[in-house]
């Protein structure tokens, strides 16, 4: 009679405590530290100077999105506060796990009251460990894509098994010894008769080599690492971030809670804040002063504060700043109306149009404006039609001079737009967050530079001008070859 065994559960929890390890939670770790660095180099100086003077006054984003410096600021503001919001949930679920109640202390940090556990962590996180969370993060990435190639060598090895397996034959005994014995007889005298299948050795000297590639990695990277160690750097770098944002936008968005005791931020202050300060000397004369506005901008978002999302409680005002709600992009921009991916596909397409055709490629350049055209939306192909029409009514000589005429219109237009659709494209694949940047933690492409603000009406009349363009273009081009090859 065969006695059955109580089933026994398996313990799927994963290790808590400040002394345990990270495990597979490294990934979530790194992916939240990642965040962080991109954030901090974000907040630099050298990124901050570029916002102010390249990006905020572009000639793509000032015609199509606006010219309200403080506007334009406070989005800059918002995204990155969001941003963070974001890393701080993901380090608050990880600190639950070892008894670190950072969710708490960072909620005591944006609503301003002043908490004696916050001291340490700021005072710490202006001295962030950045190059040790960079080593930690790639460290931890190469960990990743070093597992999924061992999966495959041992899918590989598993797939080779069973082959040898199937060409095993006979009954097998009952007897546990004699089933052994014969398994190891009939394996000794298969790899006698046969070998091993090709590539059997080789795989199995680049199993043992990819294992021990993957244990050191795991010694290096955030995977051995306890969570007090983890959680504790990442804490007092959202920290760090935090003030740094404070001391950069206090001066000129509202929201924002009251600056840090000068003891922990004079640092920041000094170094950070100058950049955007209407009063300093030292500022670009590019640049210019950002003064506040009380009236809306014209593709300004309604601001509300009634979600209670932040915890922030500017002066004046009894509900915290709904900072998520102010990237929302009215009805009156493409992001508002859902085609910032598309039109941006549709303009990266002409730009590289224009390139082909500057370089003689007309095949191809016929087959990427049939699929470019593919893209439109109805209403903008009935535009550009609309347009052609209006042209062929009276065309007059469609000469070399009309021609490069056309051409020279495109490229003025593309050289303001196309870096816009460029950073769209950016922008949304930094947002989406897909396998290939999850570890990515090079500074950020803001809101404010894509098409997600841009003015429908005029980014959809500088696409078809583009459009119409490069017809003309494609035009000339194919009636020059025809009378070349006739002539």
């Amino acid at each position: 009679m065969v006695v059955q065994k109580p089933w026994l559960p398996i313990d799927l929890r994963l290790p808590a405590g400040p002394q345990a390890s990270l495990g597979i939670l490294a990934f979530e770790a790194a992916a939240a530290m990642s965040k962080l660095l991109s954030l901090h180099r974000s907040l630099s100086d050298q990124e901050l100077s570029r916002l102010r003077s390249d990006a905020m006054r572009s000639p793509g984003v000032a015609y199509l999105n606006s010219t309200d410096q403080a506007f334009l600021l406070r989005l800059a503001c918002a995204e990155l506060v969001v941003s963070l919001d974001a890393a701080a949930a993901a380090v608050a679920r990880l600190g639950l796990r070892c008894g670190l109640d950072f969710g708490g202390v960072y909620a005591c940090l944006k609503s301003g009251a002043h908490d004696a556990r916050l001291d340490l962590l700021v005072a710490k996180g202006l001295r962030v460990k950045a190059k040790k969370m960079e080593r930690l993060v790639a460290a931890t990435a190469k960990l990743c894509s070093e597992m999924e190639a061992l999966d495959e060598l041992e899918s590989t090895e598993r797939k080779i098994n069973v082959r040898g397996w199937n060409r095993l034959s006979g009954p097998i005994p009952q007897n546990p010894q004699a089933a052994a014995a014969a398994a190891a007889a009939a394996a000794a005298a298969q790899q006698q008769q046969a070998g091993d299948p090709p590539g059997a050795e080789s795989l199995r000297q680049e199993l043992k080599t990819q294992r021990l590639k993957v244990k050191r990695l795991k010694e290096e990277s955030l995977w051995n690492q306890s969570y007090e160690k983890a959680i504790g750097l990442m804490a007092r770098a959202a920290c760090a971030v935090f003030v740094r944002i404070c001391a950069i936008f206090g001066p000129f968005v509202a929201g924002l809670p009251p600056p840090l005791p000068a003891a922990t931020t004079d640092s920041v202050q000094t170094r950070l804040s100058k950049l955007l300060h209407p009063r300093s000397g030292k500022a670009r004369a590019s640049s210019g002063p950002i003064t506040r506005r009380d009236g809306p901008s014209r593709v300004h978002p309604p601001m509300s504060n009634s979600c209670p999302i932040i915890g922030l409680r500017p002066s004046g005002q009894k509900s915290p700043t709904d900072w998520r709600k102010l990237l929302d992009a009215p009805p009156g921009t493409v992001g508002g109306a859902g085609l910032d991916q598309q039109y941006a596909s549709v303009i990266v397409s002409a730009e590289e149009l224009l390139r082909m055709e500057a370089e003689g490629r007309q095949e191809e350049a016929g087959a990427e404006r049939a699929e470019m055209y593919e893209m439109l939306p109805a209403k903008l192909r009935a535009a550009v039609r609309s347009k052609l029409r209006e042209w062929w009514r009276d065309p007059g000589p469609l000469d070399e001079g009309l021609a490069q005429g056309w051409k020279e219109a495109a490229e003025r237009i593309m050289a303001w737009l196309g870096p816009m659709a460029r950073d769209t494209a950016r922008w949304q694949s930094e947002r989406n967050m897909d396998r290939t940047r999850r570890f990515d933690g090079g500074p950020r492409v803001y809101a404010l530079q894509t098409l997600q603000w841009a003015d429908k009406e005029k980014a959809e009349a500088a696409i078809v001008e583009v459009l119409v363009a490069l017809s003309c273009i494609c035009w000339y081009e194919e009636r020059r070859r025809g009378s070349v090859r006739h002539g």
